[in-house]
């Protein structure tokens, strides 16, 4: 599993969050998703790495922009973070 942790910039309500967590969802295969537009950030848990060119290209139709994009292994936390 990969993390991905997406700076967005342009997100500036829930509904927007909604958008955008509904866009990764729809054209790439994730497992978890959270947006934040408070932080100006989303965090996608995947099986497979996000192609950075294309999830700039699907955000910026919406008219969002991608500013900063990292990705690192995911460490799924135990029963009750430990």
């Amino acid at each position: 599993m990969i993390k991905t942790t997406v700076k967005i910039d342009g997100m500036q309500c829930n509904m927007c969050e909604t958008h955008v967590k509904d866009l990764i969802r729809k054209k790439f295969d994730v497992k978890k998703i959270k947006a934040s537009h408070v932080n100006g950030d989303c965090v996608i848990v995947s099986p497979d790495e996000i192609p950075r060119e294309e999830l700039t290209y699907e955000l910026g139709q919406m008219g969002y922009k991608v500013t900063e994009m990292e990705s690192e292994p995911y460490v799924k936390k135990g029963l009750f973070g430990f």
